[in-house]
């Protein structure tokens, strides 16, 4: 368990915040690039860590991330006219470019140098793997744009989306970290329950690794008389990269596939969270389809028919996820379907910040209890003018995740080492 302080420090996102400050100290994803796709197009409002942006793609196809309201009256920037190089302000004209840097000010005098003088909020941005990253912290600290095998995968290998959750970003992303509940939560075959008295195929061996960009954590199961073995990347703050061996589907495709997937959890405020979905083929042969990934999307609860406009499920709390409760007594433990949406209803679930002080942490919470010492470490680090862990990319830019069968334990130690080397 957490003491409250501490669930707190770890809660609490905006900024002067203990895990704000910590959070500005790396590139976070801010959007997809898909959301803006076409230069001077519709400007597309976000809000991170508690703060309200708007972001825009200039004539020159940069992205631009800036305040939500004009330094001048403070009328909103999403309003604005994106033109030349710059978004202008409706109310008075003045024009911002994407440093921030105001270009124009109509309302004053041809000879006046004010516009030298004022700059609207702006936050430095770089595309990589579909998403366009933000970093939001002091300038002196900034770090390189992340490298990692998703970020220098080719567009036609991989595939990323968001979604968004009403709760704290922690709660998503222990649920991410927490492996041992997909035999239990996941579970579509209750109608079966002989799986119950097999412990050790549904209770996970979990090892779990410190590394300089978070840890490395591994399940190993028996499933008929072989042993699943799964390695899963947590990389500070909030990234998580897994494995999984999945059907292609379409013509002359071959039957299966190695992806690298993941997620990042980006806090929006302290009790909303920006999903950050990502999946790329495992083997440069195999380009990735977008058949394929919005299949894949769509299996999970979490396709373009599953989602309203803003991103949210439609499935939710307000319709208490849609639960089938007959669904529940004969086939599945929770009566939903979708497990990107049985994720959601858990973590919602919860409240907007749960109140982790009052829980009763078991065996396989090891990979939880890690990530929330390291990111209490962080806090600390950033507090005393260090470095936090991962802020550098060289620390995991080879690393990837493994999801494969070994006949036996002595084929694990050789079956890890061979699959997590990246090959982009």
């Amino acid at each position: 368990m957490l003491s409250k302080e501490d669930n707190e420090r770890l809660t609490r996102v905006g900024a002067g915040t203990p895990m704000g400050n910590v959070f500005r100290r790396y590139w976070i994803p801010a959007l997809l690039s898909s959301e803006l796709v076409e230069p001077d197009g519709p400007p597309v409002k976000r809000k991170l860590l508690g703060e309200d942006l708007v972001a825009f793609r200039d004539s020159n196809g940069a992205v631009g991330l800036v305040d939500a309201f004009c330094p001048h009256r403070r009328a909103p920037m999403f309003l604005g006219r994106n033109e030349k190089c710059g978004l202008r302000c409706v109310y008075h004209g003045w024009k911002f470019d994407v440093t921030g840097q105001c270009l124009e000010m109509p309302t004053e005098p041809p000879d006046s140098q004010y516009r030298t003088k004022v700059r609207i909020k702006a936050y430095p941005t770089w595309e990589g793997g579909g998403m366009i990253w933000t970093y939001m912290g002091p300038a002196s600290e900034m770090p390189a744009p992340p490298d990692m095998e998703l970020t220098r995968a080719p567009a036609t290998h991989r595939f990323a989306s968001r979604t968004v959750q009403d709760c704290n970003y922690l709660q998503a992303l222990e649920g991410g970290l927490d492996s041992s509940h997909a035999t239990i939560l996941h579970n579509m075959t209750i109608g079966d329950l002989t799986w119950l008295d097999d412990y050790q195929g549904t209770t996970p061996r979990l090892d779990v690794n410190l590394t300089d960009y978070g840890f490395q954590y591994s399940g190993t199961r028996v499933r008929n008389g072989r042993y699943w073995v799964r390695v899963y990347q947590y990389i500070m703050p909030v990234t998580q990269v897994r494995g999984r061996i999945a059907p292609v589907r379409g013509e002359n495709a071959p039957p299966k596939i190695p992806v690298i997937s993941g997620h990042m959890w980006v806090p929006i405020d302290d009790v909303t969270t920006s999903v950050f979905n990502f999946s790329y083929s495992a083997d440069p042969s195999i380009p990735l389809t977008m058949e394929f990934a919005l299949a894949s999307e769509a299996d999970y609860g979490r396709g373009p028919g599953d989602l309203m406009p803003d991103g949210r499920l439609k499935k939710n709390r307000t319709n208490d996820f849609m639960i089938d409760r007959e669904t529940q007594k004969t086939r599945s433990f929770t009566g939903i379907n979708g497990i990107n949406t049985q994720d959601v209803a858990v973590q919602e679930g919860m409240g907007p910040i749960a109140d982790r002080s009052e829980e009763h942490l078991g065996s396989t919470d090891r990979a939880i209890v890690m990530m929330r010492r390291l990111l209490l470490e962080a806090t600390r680090t950033v507090e005393a003018g260090g470095r936090p862990r991962g802020v550098d990319s060289i620390a995991y830019r080879r690393i990837r995740a493994v999801d494969h069968f070994a006949d036996n334990e002595a084929q694990i130690p050789q079956l890890i080492e061979r699959e997590l080397a990246a090959r982009f």
